[in-house]
This record gives structure tokens, C-alpha cells and sequence, in this order.
């Protein structure tokens, strides 16, 4: 097996050359397949199981958005992260939300420094430590909404604005967060214009029997597994753009598009009981997320053009943080993934053939990018 130092780059490299023929795209796109699985791979080495959650992280990671892990404690949603970063050649940073945080220990504040030699004093800014590629957010709903608010022009600008001058943030730059659904005493819930800048919402589930006895097995014994980054800031920015240029169908886009309308409370494409379900319906950011989402997931599975497939493989993580259940809904006990997989029910995929829609099962596998690649 090849050294890791020596691949990181080489997708890159590889991108370099620009796609003028078939071959050219052929090449680009097993290229990216390979360091999907590379990383992937890496990833596993410390994580047990957890598939469809390490893939749509790492989804996320190459579609250019944020990503909300929710889970009850102790499931390694902080594992995964920290994982993911030593994978990377990227820096890392971690903030522990917390009742007392400032805005200014996210962001960095202006000190006033002594000068050299004694003359005289001057102000310098302190980056905080959402200067980094990758940021864990840790239980970003224990923090105030004081301090939540400083999260959001990083997470839609890229920037942060402090003392009347705007810092870019690192390219790339991404903030996997983490949330315990269960315990809410000292919690703040996250606002509906703050959860709408993650691009996707990752339930991590609990480990089947077979999976914790593993995890027992690693952790019991002597020594920690050492991950050696297998990618760079190079090779995820190009990876990137080859994302974009995947192409997608009219009709595969008007698809998500539908999707989206589906959740509209008084809109025309929305269903007489999704209609009593939702009080408020998902932002034209959803569609943004399913679409550049499919498109990574398609070429995960080696193709080079995004299907309504991928489109409903990406649906449930991008649109169930986006959804506001009506009262009717919370006293029914219908969750926001049921209000997703009824819509997916519900919607044809082909508008022109509406018979021929979605199957109930397939709609209820939405939640998975796994098993693409």
C-alpha cells in the first residue's frame, strides 16, 4: 500500500488536466471514487459501523456544506468528527458549547499588546477557533442564543466580522456539530434560520449487537489507532468543482424542486395531509442541498450524471431539519422523517407519468447515501 504522504495531492494533480473528452472525465470521476473510498476507509479505522452517517458527512465534506449530528451520548459522533479531520491534511479545531460562552471565544477578540522595546501599546486580533477547516461545534444547542448568532455569518459568508473589518474564514471550512436530542435541560434549540445553513441533519443511531462488540474490541486493548491524512485542502477544493460539473437532468432538478413545494402549506404541489402536518415548509436552501448532494453521491457510484435516485437518497438529511410540524402533527406523534417519507410517497418522480411514482419502500431508505460507492 502506498505511503499516505504520497497520495495526498495526487487527486489534485490529477484534476490539473482539463476535461475535454470522455476518457478525461472518466479518469476525473474514478479519481474522485477512489478518494471517496480512501477516506472513507481511514475513517473506518476508527469508527465501527455507522455507514450511512460516515458517508453523508463525508457527502457533505465535498458538496461545500455544514453538517448536524444528532444522537444520544456516546454513539462517536465526536469520533467520527476528529476522524474525519485526521484524515485530512486540514487544521482542526474544537469548541465545547456551553451556557457561559462568549461570541468572542468563537470568534476572536482585539487585545491591546505591548510593542517591542517599550513604545508604546497597540491593538492585535486573537483569531478564535473558528479559524480552522474543520470545526467541531460540540453540543452546539448548550450555548446561548447570544453565541449561536456568531455561527451564522461563518457558516453562510465564510467570514466573521469583528471591529468593523471582515476576515475570510479558510477555504475550505466546514463545521460538523453535534446535538442530544433526549436531554434538553440547559439547551438552547437552535434557531430555524441557524438550522437552515446545515446542509444536511445526520441521525446517528445505536450500534446493532455485532457492531458494539467490535467497538469493545478496540477499546479495551492497549494503543489508539493512528490515521494518516490521505487528502489535502488541494485535493478537497478540486473535488469540489468536479461536484458542480456534474450534470443533471431538467427533469432530475424540477424533481427537487417538487420536493421542496411538496412542504408548502397552501401551495400547489402539496398533499391534503402533509397540508395538516406542516406549519412551515423548507427554504429554497433545500433544494440547493439535494442537488449538490446528488451530485457527489453520483459520482460516489461511478456515474457521471445526477438521477431522481440520488435525489431521494439525499431528501431525508436535507429536508428534515427544514420542516416545522403543525401542532396537528405533534399531537399525532408524526416526526419530521415521517412528514419527509410521506412526501416522498407522494410526489412522482416523473411528472409526466405520476402513476408510475416512487414505491413506499424506496422512499423509506431516503435517509442512506450509503452503498453508492
Amino acid at each position: 500500500m502506498e505511503r499516505a504522504a504520497s497520495r495526498m495531492g495526487e487527486f489534485a494533480r490529477g484534476m490539473a488536466t482539463p476535461l475535454e473528452d470522455i476518457n478525461a472525465v472518466a479518469d476525473a470521476c474514478d479519481r474522485f471514487r477512489q478518494a471517496f473510498k480512501a477516506l472513507r476507509k481511514r475513517v473506518g479505522m476508527r469508527m465501527v459501523g455507522q455507514r450511512d452517517v460516515v458517508d453523508l458527512s463525508l457527502v457533505a465534506l465535498f458538496a461545500g456544506g455544514h453538517v448536524l449530528l444528532e444522537g444520544v451520548p456516546g454513539l462517536g459522533k465526536t469520533l467520527l468528527v476528529r476522524s474525519i479531520s485526521d484524515a485530512l491534511g486540514l487544521e482542526f479545531s474544537r469548541i465545547q458549547f456551553t451556557p457561559d460562552l462568549m461570541p468572542a471565544d468563537i470568534t476572536g477578540t482585539t487585545i491591546v499588546v505591548e510593542t517591542p522595546g517599550g513604545g508604546g501599546r497597540t491593538f492585535k486580533f486573537r483569531t478564535g477557533p473558528i479559524f480552522a477547516n474543520i470545526l467541531l461545534a460540540d453540543e452546539i444547542n448548550r450555548a446561548t442564543p447570544k453565541s449561536q448568532s456568531a455561527m451564522l455569518e461563518a457558516m453562510q459568508e465564510k467570514s466573521v466580522s469583528i471591529g468593523g473589518e471582515t476576515r475570510d474564514l479558510p477555504d475550505p471550512f466546514l463545521v460538523l456539530a453535534t446535538q442530544n436530542p433526549i436531554e434538553q435541560e440547559g439547551t438552547y434549540a437552535l434557531p430555524e434560520a441557524q438550522l437552515d445553513r446545515f446542509l444536511l441533519k445526520v441521525t446517528v443511531p445505536y450500534a446493532v449487537r455485532k457492531e458494539l462488540a467490535e467497538i469493545l474490541d478496540r477499546t479495551t486493548v492497549p494503543g489508539e489507532v493512528e490515521i494518516e491524512p490521505v487528502l489535502d485542502r488541494e485535493d478537497i477544493l478540486a473535488a469540489r468543482q468536479l461536484a458542480r460539473r456534474v450534470v443533471m437532468a431538467p427533469a432530475v432538478q424540477d424533481y427537487a424542486v417538487r420536493l421542496v413545494l411538496g412542504t408548502h402549506p397552501g401551495g400547489e404541489y402539496i398533499s391534503e395531509d402533509l397540508q395538516y402536518y406542516i406549519r412551515i415548509g423548507a427554504s429554497p436552501r433545500a433544494a440547493q442541498a439535494m442537488v449538490s448532494c446528488a451530485k457527489v453521491v453520483a459520482l460516489m457510484d461511478g456515474r457521471y450524471a445526477a438521477s431522481f435516485q440520488d435525489i431521494r437518497k439525499v431528501a431525508l438529511p436535507a429536508l428534515r431539519h427544514r420542516v416545522i410540524r403543525s401542532f396537528e402533527a405533534e399531537a399525532d406523534r408524526v416526526d419530521a422523517d415521517r412528514l419527509i417519507e410521506m412526501l416522498l410517497e407522494r410526489v412522482p418522480a416523473d411528472v409526466d407519468h405520476p402513476e408510475d411514482g416512487p414505491p413506499t419502500a424506496r422512499g423509506r431508505r431516503s435517509s442512506s447515501a450509503g452503498g453508492a460507492a
